[in-house]
């Protein structure tokens, strides 16, 4: 009987010494012109800041190489939504296919869920096609569509709006 295979990758918390690598991973994204409106990755004291830091989960080899990240940010300061965040998925190129990013994106819904956030949601370009299945496999359901919400390199862009609902609050 042949033993069932490890993961090549491990989760833990994104920190300070990641800094470098994930904001890599998100500009490689950014690059793609297909994962969002922004042009350059911020620096890690404005990355740092604007995520909740309970909720940023990375992925790491055997050596330590961040292969991808995932973090949430608060959509409001009003007590309402408490429980609604805006999460985010990263995979480095060269670490896709492999289930890092279902793999992150369970780690968030798992921590966030115990938090007592009730809602993951996300806008993704429509021409995103691998992320709207990843999020579609995770129980992830589209809101709709903005149209033309937002210029993004001189072009008018659509983002699919995406939303997990916990299912255990």
């Amino acid at each position: 009987m042949t033993a069932p295979a490890t993961p090549a990758f491990a989760l833990t918390a994104m920190r300070p010494e990641h800094a470098v690598q994930v904001l890599a991973i998100y500009q490689a994204g950014i690059d793609t012109g297909h994962a969002t409106f922004e042009t350059c990755a911020p620096d890690w004291a404005a990355f740092n800041t604007s995520k909740l830091a309970d909720h940023r989960h990375v992925a790491l080899d055997a050596d330590g190489t961040v292969l991808g990240w995932a973090a949430a940010s608060a959509v409001s300061e009003r007590c309402v939504y408490t429980g609604v965040v805006e999460h985010s998925v990263y995979v480095s190129p060269d670490a896709h296919t492999r289930g890092i990013g279902r793999a992150l994106l369970d780690a968030l819904v798992t921590s966030t869920e115990a938090a007592g956030i009730w809602t993951l949601q996300s806008g993704i370009f429509p021409e995103n096609t691998a992320s709207l299945a990843l999020h579609r496999a995770a129980g992830f359901r589209t809101v709709g569509v903005r149209e033309r919400v937002g210029r993004h390199n001189d072009t008018w862009r659509d983002v699919v709006l995406i939303e997990r609902r916990s299912r255990v609050l």
